[in-house]
């Protein structure tokens, strides 16, 4: 716009940018009501019940943060799911925010992690109808190695709990 333009009266007309930058930290217990975006009840107990074990040292429990510290983006690494191996999984996206690279972001903090123990290779599984998922992953250097089914339990709006049964490519890639 010039100077002798009028500004729109209409803000969201002008196209703008805005760079926020955000940290890779611990994902916490006390992070758990800001990450409500993630899933239900049920699923933040789950991860609730992983930030133990992490402290047991069993998985690591990562999340993106604003620079206000709150989680826009977690996920967790198991380290006992696959022996000479990292598990990523239970990764999850501020719906708004998602294809702006914080899961890529994600995913390579988890590598990291895996590194750091000493190990070479991150595998991890994705729903065969999540082809938007298996790009991400296949754009990050993962391969499809198998196939199998997984199940978990999920809280439905009304607070019933169903069963969830789906089939999982599974994947890997050496680091």
């Amino acid at each position: 716009m010039g100077p002798h333009q009028p500004l729109p009266r209409d803000l969201s007309a002008a196209a703008s940018t805005i760079a926020v930058p955000v940290s890779v930290r611990d994902l916490r217990p006390e992070d758990l009501p800001a990450c409500t975006w993630s899933g239900s009840t049920l699923h933040l107990r789950s991860v609730e019940r992983e930030l133990l074990r992490a402290a047991a040292g069993d998985v690591d429990y990562l999340a993106v943060c604003t620079p206000v510290d709150i989680p826009v983006a977690i996920g967790g690494v198991d380290y006992r799911a696959a022996a000479g191996a990292g598990t990523i999984w239970q990764l999850a996206v501020l719906p708004a925010l998602q294809s702006r690279g914080l899961g890529t972001l994600l995913i390579r903090a988890a590598e990291q992690r895996i590194r750091d123990r000493g190990l070479r290779r991150a595998e991890l599984g994705v729903e065969e109808d999540n082809p938007r998922a298996r790009a991400l992953y296949e754009r990050l250097g993962y391969a499809a190695y198998g196939r199998e089914t997984d199940a978990w339990d999920e809280e439905a709006p009304d607070g019933s709990v169903r069963r969830h049964e789906t089939m999982c490519v599974l994947m890997r890639r050496e680091l």
